[in-house]
């Protein structure tokens, strides 16, 4: 997830700065969107949890939506004066201290490499590691929850070991099947639908991470933690 994926696309108008060059745009009539500056690290997104819980108990807000750096609000009415709303918000940043989420820790058994594994060639010609060094960096891995969106319960993982970015590819893979564990420039995760996909496959992860009639229908939540333990190798 880029700073601007929330789901509704770039913001097309930028409105106001706040500290440290924090960033707040509207979005349509009743949604505003704030940046945190800086890198994409665990400190911005400590900052990002600790202000969606403070803008989620106004009462003109209808729903909160914390993504990767970046906090979405959607209020229930088109706001008469959205400037103060700008102003509301920078006083929340002001304000913010940064809390963690005691999440849980979860593992996810990865089958690493074999016919899930298309993109692992590429990535070890980009990185020059071997397939095996590849798939030790990333299952030695340990993760944490950012953010879930993209499509039901796909999680942005936060942790990868730099030796082996990867960036998104420029053309999709058009048919990428769901379970495949991915990277994507710094990030990891595992594909929830099958269909276009423009990261990185490099193993697959039979695991169920959505059931929409369970009480929590994704398997993972912002916070936990994510370790991903290989079941079997195949190289």
């Amino acid at each position: 997830m880029t700073k601007h994926a929330t789901g509704l696309g770039d913001p097309y108008e930028m409105r106001g700065l706040c500290k440290d060059g924090a960033r707040i745009s509207f979005i349509g009539g009743k949604a505003f969107l704030l940046e945190a500056p800086g890198d994409f690290d665990l400190a911005a997104q400590r900052l990002i949890w600790a202000i969606s819980r403070t803008v989620q108990d106004w009462p003109d807000v209808a729903e909160v939506i914390p993504g990767m750096t970046n906090v979405l609000a959607l209020f229930k009415e088109t706001p008469e004066d959205p400037w103060s709303v700008v102003e509301r918000l920078k006083a929340a940043w002001h304000e913010a201290s940064g809390i963690d989420i005691a999440g849980r820790t979860i593992e996810i058994p990865v089958h690493y490499g074999g016919v899930f594994a298309a993109d692992l060639p590429a990535l070890c010609d980009i990185s020059g590691l071997s397939d095996r060094e590849v798939v030790r960096i990333h299952h030695e891995g340990c993760y944490r929850v950012f953010a879930l969106g993209s499509a039901p319960g796909f999680a942005y993982l936060h942790g990868l070991d730099p030796r082996i970015f990867m960036p998104r590819k420029k053309v999709p893979s058009l048919r990428m099947e769901k379970g495949c564990v991915t990277i994507g420039g710094m990030q990891t995760g595992v594909a929830m639908l099958t269909g276009p996909n423009g990261w990185n496959s490099i193993g697959y992860a039979d695991l169920k991470m959505f059931d929409p009639a369970a009480a929590q229908p994704a398997l993972l939540a912002p916070g936990d933690t994510v370790r991903f333990v290989p079941e079997r190798i195949e190289l």
